[in-house]
């Protein structure tokens, strides 16, 4: 497999202090903290909160917050930001530093301007090496390096190739999966999705290994034992095959999507779950699990939440936490730059740890790798927006060793998918694909 290159541009390392006995020194008391918003060219603004350092011998690298940003970079992205103006511009990353409330009313920010800076950025080479823009400090806010005051970044780029997937069709649909590189599309898996009940009676011999029934204990360990009333929707099940037939990766429906008492909608307080699977000594084995639900306090959002599962144990480690769109769709993220693997969408800051190599190498549990950076994405749609534009998967050449690694990704972006549906208000009709009928009903 071949990969698509991508381009990792990093803004870290942010600081700011105040020349001593300075008007902006006051700025230490105030009960807003300092923020920045970082532009680059036609990507979405990025606002973010900067440390103030209140002694000289502070290191900004000693700051809470060390990685700020990031912006990835496709082929496409990197053709226009390369493209020669005719009035030969330069490429700027553009970052303003403000006090005071975060927020902007009719366009106009809320808080105090402090000063900007414009870092140049050239990355005619980033595709091949490691590039740094700007390292130290830079005098912003004053007329003279006297009054001015300091803000520290970092600005890297660096390679960060990634292979690049596209479902032919809706996961309930029982899809191709190609492999996109350039114009090049390639298949390399196919999905089958079913309801669990009918995989058991009618699916076992050809698509699942021999013990499936056994591991079936394992499945209840993983689900919610609290009582399901009501309307709910369960027993969904992706198969991930080769082009061999050879099943490489599963989700599984583990615990009810169940409406919450008195309204139409899953909550966060009653998820339902998903368990991502992969073949191991026989049985399907437990990777990771998903957590999905309808977030409503804040607009109206798929919220997810993504953990790995080490061996033997039921407790899994959150490494990412989405907010995604239910009218316009967006992003499910895993970038462990970032608390809660968010990574420049919605998130709800976690503990992130590395997943190791891939899902096959280490058990797929490697929190002591050191392994950092983006790991996965999936693109979804929103609710009523079927049909259009497919599921687009991209994960990082570092996190797959092997096609059951890379598998594994496409089940567990399958299952987001799937959940934008299973999260759908109760009071909304599902598609036929994800209705099984009345003698195949669990």
């Amino acid at each position: 497999m071949d990969p698509c290159p991508f381009v990792r541009i990093t803004i870290s390392n942010f600081a700011l202090k105040f020349p001593i006995n300075s008007r902006s020194n006051r700025i230490h008391a105030s009960p807003f903290p300092c923020y920045c918003e970082i532009k680059l060219k036609t990507f979405p603004r990025q606002t973010v909160t900067v440390p103030v350092l209140h002694t000289e011998n502070e290191s900004p690298r000693g700051s809470s917050q060390s990685l700020a940003a990031t912006f990835h970079l496709n082929k496409s992205d990197l053709i226009k930001l390369n493209g020669k103006s005719l009035f030969g511009r330069k490429l700027y990353l553009k970052i303003a530093v403000y006090t005071g409330v975060r927020g902007n009313h009719f366009g106009v920010n809320s808080g105090k301007l402090i000063g900007k800076i414009a870092v140049p950025v050239d990355l005619s080479s980033a595709e091949a090496r490691v590039l740094v823009f700007h390292d130290g400090w830079i005098s912003i806010g004053g007329e003279d390096k006297v009054d001015s005051s300091q803000f520290h970044v970092n600005v890297t780029a660096e390679p960060d190739p990634r292979f690049v997937f596209e479902f032919e069709d809706e996961p309930e649909c029982s899809p191709q999966v190609f492999q996109i590189q350039g114009s090049i599309r390639q298949p390399v898996f196919t999905i089958k999705f079913t309801f669990r009940n009918y995989v058991d009676r009618n699916q076992r011999s050809r698509s699942l290994p021999p013990d499936w029934r056994s591991s079936r204990s394992w499945l209840r360990s993983f689900s919610s034992h609290r009582e399901k009333t009501g309307k709910e929707r369960k027993g969904w099940f992706i198969t991930v095959h080769d082009l061999s037939g050879s099943p490489v990766a599963a989700a599984s429906m583990a615990t009810p999507f169940v409406a919450s008492p008195g309204s139409e909608w899953v909550s966060r307080s009653n998820p339902g779950c998903w368990l991502i699977l992969r073949p191991g000594e026989g049985t399907w084995k437990p990777w990771g699990r998903l957590e999905a639900w309808r977030e409503r306090s804040s607009g109206d959002f798929l919220g997810c939440r993504f953990e790995l599962i080490p061996d033997n144990s039921s407790n899994g480690i959150v490494i990412a936490e989405n907010l995604v769109s239910c009218s316009q769709g967006g992003k499910f993220i895993v970038d462990l730059g970032f608390p809660g693997g968010g990574g420049g969408g919605r998130s709800t800051p976690r503990r992130s740890l590395s997943p190791g190599c891939s899902p096959r190498g280490n058990n797929g549990f490697g929190s002591g790798s050191g392994a950092r950076g983006f790991v996965m994405s999936a693109c979804i749609e929103g609710e009523g927006k079927k049909g259009g534009k497919p599921t687009t998967v991209e994960v990082s050449v570092q996190h797959v060793n092997c096609m059951e690694d890379a598998a594994a990704y496409v089940a567990l972006s399958a299952a987001v998918d799937l959940s934008m549906d299973a999260c759908m208000l109760f009071s909304q009709k599902l598609r036929k694909e994800l209705c099984p009928t009345r003698d195949l009903m669990p």
